[in-house]
């Protein structure tokens, strides 16, 4: 039973961005997915989930998101001004970009405000902003088929910016892409980050990606997923390359790949 999809976080939580309170996720085939899972993540916090796969990390992200409803626990969203409902103050990058073909980069980026309605006057100027901030705004009138995969991924990122959401939920979206086109967009959502200072829940695979990318580092079990470390990365901001190839860098990699560990064993078993 549910007892909670959706709900505001009291005022006695002002910093708080999303609380997920002894949440599971059991699907119809009497799969147990997640949980119980507790979680709270802070107001402009950057944080990444980690875990084999299987784990539900993308299921949690699509409870968060509003796409799917625990099976038990209550999943709370932060209130934000002028907004009735916490889905419309949530972007979602997926793993695959999944871009209309037939339609120009301009219109896939603006989809969502057609959705919503919006004026067509206040869509363009959101539509040319979210362009402006991921670097495509020479590129708003190509089709798909004429990018690359990492500029694909860039479209899908401002697609999810144009609404101006509070939260940006993001399912593993830079998996597929060469190691420099990833380092590159790693560097570009972390400047993204720091500037819109939304609260980003990032899931991965990449032991070197979250330590890079994340404030916190959550290692997920196996199935049904749960939360079985945290590990904090704390260094100088900004980060940059200088980070990446610094001995904390390496320190904190291996750190989570020692709380990783008993999670792969774990899935191997199952």
């Amino acid at each position: 039973m549910v007892d909670s999809v959706f709900s505001d976080l009291p005022s006695a939580a002002p910093d708080a961005a999303v609380t997920l309170d002894g949440v599971t996720k059991i699907y119809d085939s009497g799969v147990m997915a997640v949980g119980p899972l507790d979680l709270d993540v802070a107001r402009g916090e950057f944080i990444s989930l980690l875990g084999p796969s299987g784990c539900g990390k993308s299921t949690v992200l699509r409870l968060i998101a509003g796409l799917a409803a625990p099976t038990s626990g209550s999943i709370a969203v932060a209130q934000s001004a002028g907004v009735s409902r916490p889905d419309h103050r949530i972007g979602f990058v997926f793993q695959e970009p999944t871009l209309m073909p037939w339609t120009s980069v301009r219109e896939n980026v603006g989809l969502p405000l057609k959705l919503a309605h919006r004026p067509a006057a206040e869509a363009q100027t959101k539509i040319d902003a979210a362009l402006a901030q991921v670097g495509l705004s020479d590129f708003a009138e190509r089709f798909p088929r004429e990018l690359s995969g990492g500029m694909k991924m860039r479209v899908s990122l401002a697609r999810a910016l144009v609404t101006s959401p509070d939260i940006l939920l993001m399912d593993e979206p830079f998996a597929a892409l060469d190691e420099i086109t990833r380092f590159r967009l790693n560097n570009d959502l972390l400047e993204l980050w720091r500037s819109l200072r939304m609260t980003v829940i990032f899931v991965t695979h990449s032991v070197f990606e979250s330590v890079y990318l994340s404030q916190r580092v959550l290692v997920m079990t196996a199935r049904p997923g749960r939360l079985s470390a945290e590990i904090r990365v704390e260094t100088e901001e900004p980060r940059g390359e200088a980070f990446r190839t610094s001995i904390a860098y390496a320190d904190y990699c291996r750190r989570v790949s020692d709380a990783l560990a008993p999670a792969y064993a774990g899935a191997s078993a199952l």
